[in-house]
Parts: C-alpha cells; structure tokens; sequence
C-alpha cells in the first residue's frame, strides 16, 4: 500500500502561482497512476489532474486546462501539481491519490491512499 503525503498549500491572490508536492512512502509508487483532487466542504470531489506511471501522460480537468501542470519524478518518489494563474473558484482542500490506470485519462476514482491534504486559498 501507497502512503501519500501533500504539502504546499497556501494563501495565494488571484492570478498567483502555487506548486503542490506528494511525496510517496514506497517504492510501489512507481508503478501507480498518481491523480490531485480536490475538495470544498459541501462539494463533491473534482478530479484536477492525473498522471500514468511509465510513459508520464498527463490528463486535466477542463477547469485547470492551461493554468495547471502535473509532473512526476519517480526518483524522489513524488508528484508535482503546479498551478498559475490561480482563481478564488481553485480554493479548496488539494489531494493526492492512486487511481485505476483505466481512470486516469478521465481524472476520476476511485481515488484510493489519500494522505492528509493541503489547503489552497485564492483571495485578494
């Protein structure tokens, strides 16, 4: 089992930048398709993004299209999620989480080995 742990949250204006991190426990990370949802209390969860494990393709929510970028570095056994040009509606509770490799392309779950997550707070 994947433990997942995010860090880089922050309150950030409108049109700022933020990167978030998720750091691996295992070695099993490299071989999982690694997604960033995120959360607001009352809300459903909204896939961000997703990344596979060995060719590296990446997939978005058309909501982050073109603000944000997702990269792996099995290495450091970690996902990045960089995000510009931040807006008040990106504010919410940022996790990461393995999924399906059949899921990945559509960033959806199940989500599954989320760790504690990391608040983004995009106000003026």
């Amino acid at each position: 089992q994947v433990q997942l742990v995010e860090s880089g949250g922050g309150l950030v204006q409108p049109g700022g930048s933020l990167r978030l991190s998720c750091i691996a426990s295992t070695l099993a990370f490299d071989y999982h398709p690694i997604a960033w949802f995120r959360q607001t209390p009352g809300e459903e969860r909204e896939g961000v993004s997703c990344v596979l494990p060995i060719d590296g393709s990446t997939y978005y929510a058309d909501s982050v299209k073109g603000r944000f970028t997702i990269s792996r570095d099995n290495d450091k056994r970690t996902v990045y999620l960089s995000m510009n040009n931040l807006q008040p509606e990106d504010t919410a509770v940022y996790y990461c989480a393995t999924v399906e490799p059949y899921s990945c392309p559509y960033v959806d779950g199940p989500f599954e080995n989320w760790g504690q997550g990391t608040q983004v707070t995009v106000s003026s």
